[in-house]
């Protein structure tokens, strides 16, 4: 997480109760690996509330829409809202629509020590010029570092986890480039935990088969690598006569939740927002309206006549995992080290392009309500899974035979090792999921410190 948070919007959302339970709710669609969750809100709740602290949320008072408690208020107040939200707000009240504020990992005020947002509008994509969006580099990695137990290395590159003759997990084995060549370096651990993501963690564990696990760590059930998703992102444009795109950042302003789950035929949902701050490239490339050419000069007038008079809304759909999307090992692509890269497979399952297309529908809606004279967007094709938001590939669960790890991210079968990352996701959320990606990592580390309490031979030796 320490270079994604660098780079990305930061929409810090719960998820639903209900995207705890999918199963239990819907059934299971055919072809599907749809599942519950083997923990609930209830149990996140304070580890959300942990993650909103720790690392700085600005927001709503109170709890959000979707959300049956919260035991304290987000910490800083949210960002002001300006002619995209006044616009749409209108239209929800019409509809019917309740709408809030989107939480977001970035300073509304001066906080931690670190200045407030400028509105400067280059959040996707960019560093933040004036260091007040927060991700882990500029919260919990600069504590850590702080703290004098924490030791970055820096393009280095994991290569391998490390057991012994009797598969017991050891530490971790790291290779990287000098000015003298190739250097390799075994790191002993009491624990090893995986953070990488979903594609990365389930390739360092396949990657690190044994005698005794010859198919990769983790996978004597072959679910390592497996139910990969994302989130497919239908977006509707509407083009209005006046200018109602707003001027500064970060962009994203007004939301409903109401989709996310409850809407007649459909397994899931999504939440439904105006966006970021779109930039000229991204207008060219996604908000030209249907049967407009990419080239000669009709687009590039359209563009110069409507930048600003462009209003999209968007959400990340709840993705129904397919145990055909996966991660696997190339037989043959190496990365420069020798290693086999990871190949990606398998398509969206039929009922997230469903969801997709319905959503689509209910942001087509909402823009036609707030007063668009035009109203464009294509439905999701079928495409491969993790788009966005790539998650659910070492799931948690509760035994070997339907899961990688336990309820606390252990690898089954190994005491030691941990994985504490989006991977983890059983099934990921109508949500943007970075807050309950760094709400589970607070649980892990929490589990951890307990072993640790509980065998002070392994603290000292850590």
């Amino acid at each position: 997480m320490g270079s994604g948070t660098l780079v990305y919007g930061g929409q810090a959302w719960r998820f639903h109760p209900d995207d705890f339970r999918m199963a239990s709710r819907y059934g299971i669609p055919e072809a599907s690996s749809l599942t519950d969750w083997p923990i609930g809100y209830a149990e996140l709740e304070p580890w959300y509330t942990r993650a909103e602290q720790m690392l700085g949320v600005a927001g709503p008072e109170g709890s959000l829409p979707h959300e049956p408690e919260r035991s304290e208020d987000l910490p800083m107040p949210p960002m002001p809202q300006y002619e995209t939200a006044h616009v749409l707000q209108q239209a929800a009240m019409a509809l019917g629509i309740s709408t809030t504020q989107p939480p977001l990992l970035l300073n509304s005020v001066p906080h931690h020590g670190r200045g407030a947002c400028i509105e400067c509008g280059s959040c996707v994509g960019f560093p933040c010029p004036t260091d007040a969006k927060n991700g882990t580099q500029n919260t919990m990695i600069r504590r850590a570092i702080a703290s004098g137990r924490l030791i970055v290395a820096a393009e280095t590159v994991a290569d391998r986890i490390e057991t012994d003759l009797e598969g017991r997990v050891t530490g971790v084995a790291l290779i990287w480039e000098g000015a003298a060549g190739r250097h390799s370096v075994k790191v002993t651990a009491n624990d090893v935990v995986l953070s990488a993501g979903a594609i990365e963690s389930a390739r360092l564990l396949l990657l690190s088969a044994n005698e005794k696990e010859p198919d990769g760590l983790g996978n004597n059930a072959g679910l390592v690598g497996r139910n990969l998703q994302g989130h497919t992102y239908p977006t509707a444009f509407g083009l209005f006569d006046d200018e109602v795109y707003a001027r500064k950042g970060p962009g994203v302003t007004i939301a409903t939740t109401d989709f996310a789950h409850g809407t007649p035929g459909i397994v899931g949902g999504a939440m439904l927002a105006d966006d970021f701050v779109m930039l000229p490239i991204i207008f060219w490339d996604a908000a030209l309206p249907e049967g407009m050419p990419r080239w000669g000069q009709a687009p590039h007038d359209f563009m110069r006549a409507n930048f600003r008079r462009l209003i999209q809304v968007k959400g990340p759909v709840h993705e129904i995992p397919n145990p055909d999307c996966r991660v696997e090992l190339h037989p043959s692509v190496t990365d420069k080290w020798g290693r086999p890269v990871a190949r990606l497979s398998g398509v969206v399952h039929p009922e997230t392009i469903r969801t997709a297309a319905a959503m689509l529908e209910r942001a087509k809606e909402w823009l036609a309500a707030a007063g668009a004279k035009a109203v464009w967007g294509d439905p999701p094709k079928p495409r491969l899974s993790a788009y966005q938001h790539q998650a659910g590939t070492c799931r948690m669960g509760t035994a070997p035979t339907n899961s990688v790890t336990d309820i606390n991210g252990r690898v089954w079968g190994h005491e030691n090792l941990f994985v504490a990352d989006a991977s983890l996701h059983p099934t990921n959320g109508a949500f943007n999921p970075v807050l309950t990606i760094m709400a589970l990592a607070f649980r892990c580390a929490d589990h951890l410190l307990h072993r640790l309490e509980d065998r002070p031979d392994l603290e000292r030796s850590s």
